[in-house]
């Protein structure tokens, strides 16, 4: 069971989101948050605190009544709480309720402490607020959407508990939930922030590690299918690259090939060549999609794990305002809810996933012309030229949606757009860039699948099976319970969906 102490990592986000382990707070994070709600509590009186006693936004000018101050922030989050466009999956939710348990629970906001409190019981219990896609412009912080996670709490709104879409009162019902107490400040201390952003981006990074895994197995499997030469992943080539994902995707290769019987060692053949031979037949080179793919791959996995580095100093930062500082006996006003950070590292992983899956498209493509290729037949039609169609079909849908990615890596992080009265003049979009980047990780998965189902047809027409590395007989029988091999012409998007599932929710494990 998870203890949340104001620190998490990718494993903790793993293990809640992915393994549905329930979270315990730790006795130490009750007791700095009640510290710091008693403490902002008693410093705001007689004293101008934003988002206690002022109006929000350009309407801060605005003195509230005491009497008024907690209708205040129940105006705040049902006002707010405006999102439209598809609802956002469970997964991404709980990834965004934890940043927000996490982010709160530093005591730097001054919320009670029955926000921790209820927010880890809907997590525990599998409740998921409904938080719409649409809404967040991501400069303070992603306000719609956490609206509906306040909205959610005060017991107000609509959840999804046991697979059913319900109004947040009658579940809490069911399961004996109180709302939380609104006490001082506790609708601008939760959806002020970048935690949906955040918990969206970390996803998208558990995915893309994982998505990572199988383009370097597809990768290797092509090099065995082609009979490559294998120097271009030699440890003495990449080692003369300095940089760390070069060499890493290039040992992860060879540790991938390690047991196969199918590539060639250059020195067996061409360096012992007849000099007089005018004309080879063999390529002495490979393509660049199969003999680059270190220098190709290793950008992403460095960008990824820089990727993964910022979210995760974002996860345990305060990402409020006004924050709250015990230390120092004060309080400070400022811009930590701005989701720039985010932004920017949503840009660039989905600029690596596009880049991820015009390779499989480009090798895809290279299996399936046999004027490049010279050892398959044309879309590796394992029937009948002409009257059969092979691998033809589902082409169109791995071109086509490879060309979407490339459409929608256009950058967020520059579409600035002033809004709130110009209070937001210059806003981060990191909501959009984080869900688009979502959409750029499920686009490649589906282009992975394809040309998946083709290195196991691409076997199976060279009968090869029993002499693939020992991995990628792995990766040939499991995509073989899903697809049988087949010569006559299959209705293909049930196993292309088929396949995509699979390798999302299953981990290639690492070479």
């Amino acid at each position: 069971m998870p203890e949340i102490t104001g620190s998490l990592g990718i494993k903790e986000f793993y293990d809640v989101i992915f393994d549905k382990k329930d979270i315990q707070l730790s006795d130490k994070l009750l007791s700095t948050v009640e510290e710091s709600h008693n403490f902002l509590k008693e410093f705001s009186k007689n004293k101008v605190i934003y988002g206690v006693n002022t109006g929000f936004g350009p309407m801060a000018q605005y003195k509230i009544k005491d009497s008024e101050t907690l209708e205040l922030q129940y105006n705040l989050i049902r006002s707010h709480a405006s999102g439209t466009g598809n609802p956002i999956p469970p997964k991404y939710v709980k990834a965004a309720m934890l940043a927000r348990l996490n982010t709160l629970s530093l005591g730097n906001s001054g919320v009670h402490v029955s926000v921790i409190k209820v927010m880890a019981e809907l997590l525990n219990k599998d409740i998921t607020p409904l938080i719409y896609e649409h809404g967040g412009v991501g400069a303070s912080g992603d306000l719609v959407q956490l609206a509906h996670l306040a909205l959610v709490l005060i017991g107000e709104g609509e959840v999804f508990y046991k697979g059913e879409r319900r109004p947040t009162s009658e579940v809490f019902k069911i399961e004996g939930i109180q709302p939380i107490k609104v006490e001082l400040r506790e609708g601008l201390g939760l959806i002020n922030g970048t935690s949906v952003m955040t918990g969206i981006g970390i996803v998208n990074i558990i995915y893309t590690r994982r998505l990572l895994e199988w383009a370097i197995a597809c990768s290797s499997a092509i090099n065995e299918i082609m009979q490559a030469y294998d120097d271009h992943l030699s440890f003495e080539l990449n080692q003369t690259k300095r940089h760390k994902g070069q060499r890493e995707i290039a040992r992860s290769m060879r540790s991938h090939l390690e047991d196969s019987t199918l590539t060639r060692k250059r020195e067996h053949h061409l360096y012992n060549a007849n000099n007089d031979v005018a004309v080879f037949e063999e390529k002495v080179q490979e393509y660049y999609s199969i003999r680059c793919v270190p220098q190709i791959l290793g950008p992403v996995l460095d960008t990824l794990n820089e990727v993964e580095r910022i979210l995760i100093e974002e996860v345990n930062s305060a990402n409020d305002n006004p924050i709250v500082n015990i230390e120092k006996q004060n309080v400070y006003h400022g811009g930590n809810f701005h989701g720039d950070y985010v932004s920017l590292e949503m840009d660039k992983l989905k600029i690596v996933v596009t880049k991820m899956s015009m390779l499989a498209e480009r090798q895809l493509n290279y299996l399936l012309n046999s004027k490049l290729n010279d050892i398959l037949p044309p879309f590796v039609n394992l029937g009948t030229l002409g009257l059969n169609f092979g691998m033809q079909g589902v082409q169109f849908t791995a071109t086509s949606t490879a060309a979407e990615n490339q459409m929608l890596s256009n950058p967020m992080y520059v579409h600035s757009i002033p809004n709130n009265n110009d209070n937001q003049d210059i806003v981060s979009m990191g909501t959009n860039a984080a869900l688009i980047t979502k959409k750029v990780i499920e686009n490649a998965f589906e282009i992975v699948a394809i040309e998946m189902i083709t290195i196991v047809q691409a076997i199976e027409y060279l009968e090869v099976k029993d002499k693939v590395s020992s991995k990628t007989k792995k990766m040939y029988d499991a995509v073989r319970k899903i697809v049988p091999p087949f010569k006559k012409d299959k209705v293909m998007y049930p196993y292309v969906n088929e396949v995509k599932n699979y390798i999302i929710n299953h981990q290639n494990k690492k070479s």
